[in-house]
């Protein structure tokens, strides 16, 4: 039998998630960060925010049907070698997403439960969070929390590095295969531990503590996360290169808006930058 003839279409990542009309977080940095990543970047927009460096200011969610089709052209057309979620405001879009990739099936599925935004402004509906952890965790291959987003949803505070490798066990029980847990918001000097627990056990890495106010870090680390695992890397080099990533876009970041905030350089990484 003639073996079938290779896809000569590039690999191509979809972002289903918010976007922000600051260009710093959301679907605006996901497409950048796939770009700096040398993959074809697609967007399903889940959410519309008006917000710039200085907060939130209105959130708008568009129609089920329409977040539907916009989810089943980008399969229909592309190769998808993974897809990564954001912002997913309520139950009702929660189901629409998980009833999506039951339907498509993608390799992979990062999974970024934003929550809040770094100015405070809650992004979730309260009855969002069980559809989260019963409809998504299992259908994620990662989950990529704060402490904050990892303390909702698993309902206790999680204090120290202890208290991490339990919470990243615990998420693991809801059904999640991989969990890498940031560990940025654990008070203290000197370095910031993630740990990335999965079927192999538990990975600790340490990296410098940026003291940054910063815009938009957990959406480009789940999206890097998913561009490298779209390029066939393991889960662990995925999430050690997406670490990396993140540490030179936000010594490469800037302040383009009137806010403190710091709005990342995604192509810092990029030769001659």
């Amino acid at each position: 039998m003639t073996p079938a003839p290779a896809d000569p279409r590039p690999v191509s990542v979809l972002t289903i998630a918010g976007s922000d009309s600051g260009g710093g977080a959301g679907i605006q940095a996901d497409l950048k960060t796939f770009a700096a990543h040398g993959v074809h970047g697609l967007s399903a927009i889940a959410a519309l925010t008006a917000q710039h460096t200085r907060g939130v200011t209105a959130v708008e969610v568009p129609p089920m049907d329409f977040l539907d089709a916009q989810i089943d052209a980008c399969f229909d057309d592309f190769r998808i070698g993974a897809v990564k979620l954001g912002m997913l405001a309520s139950a009702g879009v929660i189901e629409t997403v998980a009833r999506a990739l039951e339907r498509h099936r993608p390799a992979h599925v990062v999974l970024d439960p934003v929550m809040v935004a770094t100015s405070g402004a809650r992004l979730l509906e309260e009855d969002a969070l069980d559809a989260m952890r019963q409809r998504l965790l299992p259908l994620a291959s990662v989950v990529t929390p704060n402490l904050p987003e990892a303390e909702l949803l698993l309902g206790w505070t999680i204090g120290d590095l202890a208290a991490m490798s339990q919470a990243a066990s615990a998420l693991r029980a809801l059904g999640a295969p991989a969990v890498l847990l940031k560990g940025g918001h654990l008070a203290g000097p000197g370095e910031v531990v993630d740990i990335l627990a999965d079927a192999g056990g538990e990975q600790r890495t340490a990296h410098p503590r940026l003291r940054l106010d910063a815009h938009g870090t957990g959406c480009t680390l789940a999206s890097a996360v998913a561009a490298n695992l779209a390029r066939g890397l393991s889960l662990r080099d995925a999430c050690a290169g997406a670490v990396g990533y993140v540490q030179a876009a936000l010594r490469g970041g800037c302040r383009p808006g009137r806010g403190d905030v710091l709005v990342l350089d995604h192509f810092a990484t990029m030769p001659g930058r």
